[in-house]
């Protein structure tokens, strides 16, 4: 069955890259700047750079490899088979990626995928940009190479799929240190017996349904004890990070190229518009909730007080309101749905933003019990301590950052029933089509193409 589904799933995508290549034979909003880039690479040109361009240059290396290994050449429909190469890849990555989760043994062979690994790289923001030439799909199928290679223990290959994942967007080099801080959490929680008796494990780590505030102090306190044990396994990415400094030197900061309209800028309210975002896109997830929506609904209730809600609401509101930034780039381009999703929502009223502040509360508070019905109070709280960075000093509302992150999110959640997956699948493959309709067949004059 599998193998069947994956065989469609080729078809299907490999079809629809034909299709969308007959309607945008030109590049497209960001084309323009990638495709003569990757085109000047395949004349070996490799001291021509766009300086617009604020992305290093590994999709580029990587349209050339390509090139000299098939013989093709670096034409626009040629180019766009990069980055679908690496969405018709990214289930076999995640296929042991969730197995590691669901703590089975991965299969021993490449193929086929699983159908539940399917599902996930049908999620729309990676499977959109998976038929334009941009940096996203290859930059999550590597980051997610570097995770379940590190979870195996397989450091030294971890750490040179991580580097490679630099190469793409300069910010993965947070998601290279959690996968290494993922990969150790999970082994350091452990006792680990000795000739003399048992021990308690040196890292303190409980399970996160039963967890409280004091967990954490307690484990904070505990991280001293675990240095020795992670220097080891810790110097490929340790390398990695010294590679990525020695860059940010040499660039004079993170950002390439186009500096002025990427300048980092604190921006909290981030946060909270991918929890909205993880909530409205995997709402299937958290239906799946073991013992059901009620449950879900009353396990909320029962952490959520009153007092410390109205307190925290309020902290959100403030937030919102000193760190809230409009970004030239949203208010201007009406090709993206980012576009109206801010004029006609948050900007329908002044007060609408504040309104949201307590759902935030409320899907953080789901999304945590979620998580955590299966794993231990640091399993859990690695991936959004590692996510604050990339989204926090994002100016830019886009959903393309949100890809990532949610990404490491939903292989997290591996007890949903097979109805459930299946209503997943479902939601995702809408989404798809009406996006991928309207990007195809509605162009609108004086507008131009709708996209994430």
């Amino acid at each position: 069955m599998s193998a069947l589904a994956y065989s469609a799933f080729v078809a299907t995508n490999v079809w629809l890259l034909k299709e969308l290549n007959s309607h945008v034979h030109e590049p497209y909003m960001d084309e323009p700047f990638h495709i003569p880039q990757a085109q000047a690479y395949c004349r070996d040109e490799w001291t021509s750079w766009d300086p617009k361009i604020t992305t290093p240059p590994g999709l580029y290396v990587l349209s050339y490899l390509l090139k000299r290994i098939f013989l093709v050449k670096c034409e626009l429909s040629m180019l766009r088979l990069t980055p679908l190469l690496a969405l018709l890849s990214l289930p076999i990555v995640l296929t042991r990626l969730l197995s590691y989760h669901k703590r089975i043994r991965p299969p021993s062979s490449l193929l086929p995928p699983s159908y539940e690994a399917l599902v996930v790289t049908a999620f729309p923001i990676d499977w959109f940009f998976g038929f334009l030439y941009y940096t996203d799909v290859p930059s999550l199928f590597f980051v997610c190479a570097t995770v379940f290679l590190a979870l195996e223990g397989r450091h030294t290959l971890a750490g040179l799929c991580g580097a490679i994942s630099c190469t793409f967007r300069q910010t993965n080099i947070v998601w290279v240190l959690y996968a290494f801080a993922y990969s150790q959490v999970t082994v350091l929680r452990f006792p680990r017996p000795s000739a003399s008796g048992p021990t308690v494990p040196k890292l303190h780590d409980v399970p996160a349904s039963s967890a409280g505030p004091m967990d954490i102090i307690r484990s904070i306190l505990t991280i001293p004890r675990i240095v020795p044990d992670i220097l080891r396994p810790g110097l490929p990415y340790a390398f990695d990070l010294i590679l990525f400094g020695g860059f940010v030197v040499w660039n004079g900061g993170i950002v390439l190229g186009d500096k002025s309209n990427h300048m980092p800028s604190m921006h909290i309210p981030q946060v909270y518009y991918f929890i909205g975002f993880a909530t409205l896109f995997g709402w299937p997830l958290l239906a799946s909730y073991p013992g059901g929506v009620f449950r879900l609904v009353g396990d909320i209730r029962s952490r959520m007080r009153i007092i410390t809600s109205i307190v925290l609401s309020s902290v959100v509101g403030v937030t919102i309101h000193l760190f809230t930034i409009h970004h030239p780039f949203l208010l201007s381009d009406n090709r993206h749905y980012t576009f109206y999703v801010w004029r006609r929502i948050f900007r329908f009223h002044w007060v609408v933003p504040y309104l949201f502040a307590p759902g935030y509360l409320v899907a953080g508070h789901a999304w945590f019990l979620r998580i955590g019905a299966q794993q231990s109070l640091l399993q859990t709280l690695v991936l959004p301590v590692c996510m604050l960075p990339t989204l926090l000093l994002t100016p830019l509302l886009e959903p393309r950052y949100f890809l990532i992150p949610y990404i490491l999110l939903r292989v997290q959640v591996t007890d949903i029933p097979d109805y459930m997956l299946t209503l997943e699948f479902c939601w995702y493959t809408l989404i798809n089509a009406v996006t991928m309709y309207v990007f195809l067949y509605m162009e609108r004059e004086d507008v131009g193409r709708f996209m994430w």
